[in-house]
């Protein structure tokens, strides 16, 4: 039976690289497929990961309905079986009931790939209502690693290495040590993001602060707030 699955986890926690993956293998099988994103790093129709694979996409807007797409398909004889859907936690509730729809009218697997929550850890409305309609919700098992170790949770955007806690929801950036200008947070050109385990994220203290404090010799080591590993 067809499925609506929903697999999530921080940034670079290697979301894209399977969707392709998962693409790949059904492909491989005789299977006909559509392919979706949106806001992808390496900019419109095209589905890339970190790892430096990528394929042509389908981009996705807010007029897009994917329940006349696929019907449309159907009428002009192409089998759709599966459809990958990356970066979804950007699609609206509503693309999200298409997609559920399509699982339960029509049989076409739905997988659907994205983080949860956004720099303010709120969840994405995309996001929300797949966790509320999916078959089965799977974290992703590649950890992210915050600066200090530990395994990451949370996703901080941040300005000239410094975490903002403010501005609009979607703000395309990359993950990495941004060297932006401050006074501009609303530019894209400026953000970036980095996950951050839940201590760090609390107490705002990314990479770039936590090696500008290493830095000072006045910071004592137990300043520097390091989090011990836990035992294995």
């Amino acid at each position: 039976m067809a499925e609506l699955s929903f697999f999530t986890g921080t940034m670079d926690c290697g979301k894209s690289t399977l969707a392709l993956q998962m693409d790949h293998n059904h492909a491989a099988r005789g299977r006909s497929g559509l392919t979706f994103t949106q806001h992808d790093r390496g900019g419109e129709f095209v589905l890339s990961s970190r790892l430096g694979l990528s394929r042509p996409a389908l981009e996705v807007s807010e007029s897009t309905d994917f329940w006349e797409l696929v019907v449309e398909q159907a009428t002009h004889g192409r089998r759709i079986d599966y459809l990958i859907c990356d970066e979804a936690q950007f699609y609206t509730p509503v693309q999200v009931e298409q997609l559920a729809r399509l699982v339960d009218e029509m049989a076409v697997d739905v997988f659907a790939f994205g983080i949860t929550a956004d720099f303010k850890a709120q969840l994405f409305p995309g996001s929300q209502r797949l966790i509320e309609l999916a078959d089965r919700t799977q974290v992703l098992q590649v950890d992210a690693l915050c600066w200090c170790g530990r395994v990451a949770t949370h996703n901080a955007r941040t300005v000239g290495g410094e975490m903002v806690v403010e501005g609009e929801q979607v703000v395309v950036g990359d993950v990495g040590d941004a060297d932006g200008d401050d006074d501009a947070p609303s530019e894209s050109a400026a953000v970036e993001y980095e996950v951050l385990c839940r201590r760090h994220y609390m107490r705002r203290m990314t990479a770039h602060s936590a090696r500008a404090q290493s830095s000072s010799s006045a910071v004592l080591p137990f300043d520097l707030d390091l989090c011990p590993l836990p035992l294995r």
